[in-house]
């Protein structure tokens, strides 16, 4: 029956895709608008506590748009508007190289056309939106947390539906809000012609201050929202994490973050050197060759936005993604332990994570997925969780990693990922803060891998499996087939346990609650998270273990 449903929506989606909206604003028409007044304008939501029991404003633009003379320039506070405008439907991913986490070609929502997007352009330059949830109440002073969704700085939108803030919002009972910023070489360019005297800009971090805007919207207008502009988490997954290290170190996110919450990610900034070299070969790749400076610029300024992702999709293919976060010495610091060593940061409490088998969502940087990227989101959003399964290990992973247990297997090779891309970063992270003299990092691992066969062995816990149980969003997004209404119990209760332990830690720095049923200690000690189809279970980890 699930399947059927699926079909369905399918069929529905191509038809209608250019009016189909998110789960998030489902219900848009049986709801009641809600009106806020920020510094910008007046905004106008939505009402949904019959139904989920929050308020939404989706969509409201926190700088102008990134287009024409303001493409590669930091950004603008939005004017102001007048009137009231609609906050009711998700802002426009930003222009990227479609992947799987990207938005449909068709607008920022999710559907089956997200995979006829793959490897094209899709979003829009003009996407510097927010979206802000929070409880239906009338609760003031309510604690902040800020969002910043991953995709390695090139994809990623904050409409997926795994980032839905509306139960995190209620659960937490904190105002929740996502936010899009500036990708790939739109996000990140340190190409020396675009320099103008504006040290910020010249930074070529466009992106990170794309961020550090959106925070600047926080603080002036949490209150009109019932937030509290003195208590304000910062959270970012993967990518999103990195930027959040890295606001962290900034000098310009100064009294605008108070607590952190970085997943699966940790300090890794790129040198000048490396941005500059690939600024310039991106250059001549976009505009060709020898091409005068000056004029590279003007060219670059003016070609569509599609054809300069096309440019990265070509660069890429030789050189991978572009640079991102650099270490320009204005916006971050160039060296990121010196800044850490220097105090400033040692009271930010810090709840970290990483999933156990963050490389199992890697297995294309090594050739181990047989399926094509189409065939395997087609087959993943098709997949009946409560049905028994088609598709055995073979069907997603080459011979070369089978058994996946054996020597050289994929649980080995995934080991071998996760060591190379995330554990080295997150434990260098939080040991340069906890030597600092920071008494509040946490850290937590996540370990659960309950997916009906093979997806437990083929994704297990892999990256960004934990994000639908921090926002309690299993019914929509890319991992719905991992969960059935067997692991239902467990997982339920498990995404009980993490998004009480987030409501303690933004309001008091300790992500302790008595359902823990134990002492949650601090860095170089971690909390395991897991669950069974039953139960969730809870267990400490030492240094040594």
């Amino acid at each position: 029956m699930r399947a059927i449903r699926r079909v369905g929506a399918a069929l529905l989606g191509m038809v209608l895709a250019a009016t189909t909206m998110s789960a998030a604003s489902a219900d848009t028409t049986r709801s009641t608008s809600v009106v806020r007044h920020t510094d910008l304008g007046t905004v106008r939501g939505l009402d949904q506590s019959r139904t989920t029991g929050t308020y939404s404003w989706l969509g409201i633009p926190y700088a102008e748009p990134p287009v024409g003379p303001l493409r590669w320039r930091a950004p603008v506070t939005h004017r102001p508007w007048h009137g009231v405008r609609e906050t009711t439907a998700y802002g426009n991913g930003c222009i990227q190289q479609g992947r799987l986490f990207s938005p449909a070609p068709s607008g920022p929502h999710y559907g089956l056309d997200i995979r006829d997007g793959l490897g094209k352009p899709v979003g829009s330059e003009d996407c510097l939106t927010l979206n802000v949830f929070r409880p239906a109440t009338e609760k003031r002073d309510l604690p902040v947390i800020v969002f910043v969704h991953g995709g390695s700085n090139v994809v990623g939108y904050s409409a997926d539906p795994m980032y839905d803030g509306r139960a995190l919002a209620r659960k937490a009972d904190a105002v929740v809000v996502t936010v899009n910023y500036r990708l790939g070489v739109f996000g990140w360019l340190d190409l020396p012609a675009l320099k103008s005297g504006d040290p910020h800009g010249d930074s070529g971090n466009f992106g990170t201050l794309d961020q550090v805007e959106a925070l600047r919207f926080v603080q002036r207008n949490a209150a009109a929202f019932g937030g509290d502009a003195s208590n304000v988490t910062v959270m970012g997954e993967s990518a999103g994490a990195v930027d959040v290290w890295a606001l962290m170190v900034s000098p310009l996110s100064k009294d605008l973050m108070h607590k952190v919450i970085p997943l699966s990610g940790g300090l890794l900034f790129s040198t000048p050197q490396k941005a500059r070299t690939y600024a310039e070969a991106f250059r001549d790749e976009a505009v060709g060759a020898g091409t005068d400076p000056q004029e590279a610029v003007r060219r670059l300024r003016e070609l569509p936005a599609e054809e300069l992702v096309r440019a990265q999709i070509r660069r890429g293919a030789a050189v991978g993604d572009p640079p991102a976060v650099i270490a320009d010495g204005t916006v971050l610091p160039t060296d990121y332990h010196a800044a850490i060593e220097a105090g400033r940061f040692r009271d930010i409490p810090v709840l970290a994570g990483n999933t156990r088998e963050e490389g199992k969502l890697f297995g294309s940087l090594i050739g181990a997925y047989r399926p094509t990227d189409y065939e395997r989101f087609t087959r993943q959003y098709f997949f009946d969780p409560d049905q028994p399964s088609p598709y055995e290990e073979s069907d997603f992973l080459t011979d070369r990693y089978l058994p996946v247990d054996g020597p050289g297997g994929w649980n080995e090779a995934a080991g071998q990922l996760t060591d190379a891309i995330f554990t080295g970063i997150a434990l260098d992270s939080l040991d340069s803060v906890r030597k600092a003299g920071n008494t509040r990092v946490y850290h937590y691992r996540f370990d659960w891998n309950q997916e009906p066969a093979p997806f437990d062995t083929v994704y297990g816990a892999a990256h960004a499996m934990d994000l639908p149980f921090l926002f309690r969003t299993f019914d929509e997004g890319l991992f719905t087939f991992a969960f059935s209404r067997r692991n239902a119990p467990g997982r339920l209760q498990l995404s009980d346990l993490m998004t009480d332990s987030v409501r303690a830690f933004v309001r008091t720095g300790d992500p302790q609650h008595a359902a823990l049923g134990m002492r949650w200690e601090q860095w170089p000690n971690t909390l395991v998270l897991d669950a069974d189809d039953r139960r969730a279970t809870v267990r400490p980890l030492s240094p040594a273990g």
